[in-house]
């Protein structure tokens, strides 16, 4: 018999090992709090069928008003207990169902990847009970009331636990009632309820992730900032040229950078998809997307014209190989200015248009923003500069309901590639009219403040968590050839 599974995420952290004065769930990375990102990844997961979150007393109205109705299978937002086990006692109450799959995960573990939820799922048709857990990279040691180590157990044997925690509800319910019945019970998670309680029930163990941290100390907001940076992810695709022309038809799109490549095309699809398109470009309009008071006056421009701008994307760029030490002053200053101080002023210039229309700015950047790399000192590091501003204005202007992305680009076959590079084989390049719809899809989503992958061959979107596998793996490949669109 098939049953049901629902996600639990318990949110009722306070923060106080943060130093906050909010619990931690609710702290911003990279454009959402950390309350969303890891409601999104039980939302997004094939195997969860409904998703109820746990929060701290006092905060539901406020949880709710955020949360909003942006989750298809999120059915309660409840107040927790004052102690874990309570409030996993409060979700068996809420769950009516005879029989039911139970996941449960601590909300400030926002970078879940969606093959341990599949795992845990899955190893529940044989187990009633799963727990999440990872090696022991440490020796871990056993100390008396004094401090003093009394044993070093082998480490080959030890575990550190993570969560999803999965259970069959009749085993967790079972494990609760003894549980009641005992007026010493004290448990730290709900494995050990189930272990003192029903200890004849296996608890099989599923292999967790290094990077499924628990958000708890500052050095955790950091580190997972810092991930969720390089958790770039694959756009939602439009299938078919209906589906997109019916998403911009009537909208009016700006495009800086828009005389050839990536720009081009993006002019070229979304004006046959019915949008009013307005292309600017320095060899075109005469237009230097460095300067502040050409880009207000085009916007102005294009806002008596059309009565609204409901996308700006900035394409124009620069590319110099070479080193740092011979590069002129002048040649340093057109990098810069072109490649992030053009961002700014667009971001600017756009932001009292996009906050009218709850529009989309789009950026471009190169997976040399995760690296500085030898020869591209200039580049790497304004791009890395993008993916900041991108972030932080995401978070910026998120009451406006503007979305602020970035595109991350494979190397692609542009104009500006192969000056830099001459002519390479077609075949290893992505081509400009697939990131064109990749940005396209892009401005015509809800996401925000995102690094936007555009691939070869895309495998179709991806949990945080399976992004930052991806990035970390490919971190440890030197690269021979650059990333440059």
């Amino acid at each position: 018999m098939t049953v049901r599974t629902v996600g639990v995420v318990l949110a009722g952290g306070v923060g106080a090992r943060l130093g906050l004065n909010v619990p931690k769930q609710m702290v911003k990375i990279a454009g959402k709090t950390i309350l969303e990102h890891t409601v999104t990844a039980f939302n997004e997961s094939p195997e969860i069928d409904e998703v109820i979150v746990m929060i701290t007393p006092g905060w539901s109205e406020h949880v709710a008003t955020l949360l909003g109705n942006r989750f298809d299978k999120l059915t309660k937002i409840l107040e927790g207990g004052s102690t874990r086990n309570e409030t996993t006692r409060k979700v068996l109450d809420s769950i009516t169902d005879d029989e039911c799959k139970v996941v449960l995960h601590d909300a400030v573990r926002p970078l879940l990847d969606e093959r341990i939820i599949r795992e845990c799922v899955e190893t529940l048709d044989a187990f009633g009970a799963v727990d999440v857990v990872i090696p022991s990279a440490d020796t871990i040691v056993e100390v008396d009331g004094n401090d003093v180590i009394t044993s070093i157990p082998n480490r080959a044997l030890l575990r550190r636990g993570q969560t999803p925690q999965a259970f069959k509800l009749s085993i967790l319910k079972e494990a609760y009632a003894k549980a009641m019945d005992d007026p010493y019970f004290a448990a730290t998670d709900d494995c050990g309820v189930v272990l003192k309680y029903l200890p004849e029930v296996p608890i099989k163990t599923v292999l967790g992730a290094e990077h499924n941290l628990k958000v708890t100390h500052p050095v955790d907001l950091f580190i997972a900032d810092k991930l969720f940076q390089l958790a770039s992810r694959t756009a939602p695709k439009h299938t078919t040229e209906e589906e997109r022309a019916a998403l911009l038809a009537g909208k009016t799109i700006v495009v800086l950078g828009g005389s050839y490549g990536i720009g081009a095309e993006i002019c070229r699809i979304a004006a046959a998809s019915g949008a009013n398109v307005v292309s600017h470009g320095r060899s075109t309009t005469g237009l230097h997307v460095e300067d502040p008071d050409a880009i207000a006056a085009a916007f102005e421009e294009v806002y008596k014209e059309h009565g609204a701008i409901d996308a700006v994307i900035l394409t124009a760029g620069v590319l110099r190989i070479g080193r740092l030490s011979d590069t002129s002053e002048e040649e340093i200053a057109e990098t810069i200015g072109v490649n992030y101080l053009a961002p700014v002023h667009v971001a600017k210039a756009a932001y009292r248009y996009l906050s009218e229309s709850r529009g989309h700015l789009l950026f471009f950047t190169s997976s040399s923003y995760t690296r500085g790399r030898e020869n591209y000192s200039l580049y790497s590091s304004t791009k890395a500069a993008i993916v900041n501003l991108t972030q932080a204005l995401s978070e910026e202007w998120t009451g406006q309901g503007i979305k602020v992305n970035v595109v991350n680009p494979e190397r692609t076959a542009t104009p500006m590639r192969s000056k830099a590079f001459g002519e390479e084989s077609p075949g290893s390049l992505l081509s400009a009219v697939s990131v064109a719809e990749t940005s396209l899809d892009v401005i015509t989503s809800d996401m925000t403040g995102l690094v936007v992958d555009v691939r070869k061959e895309q495998a179709g979107a991806r949990s945080a968590g399976d992004a930052i596998n991806e990035a970390l793996s490919e971190a440890e490949r030197e690269l021979s050839t650059p990333d440059i669109p």
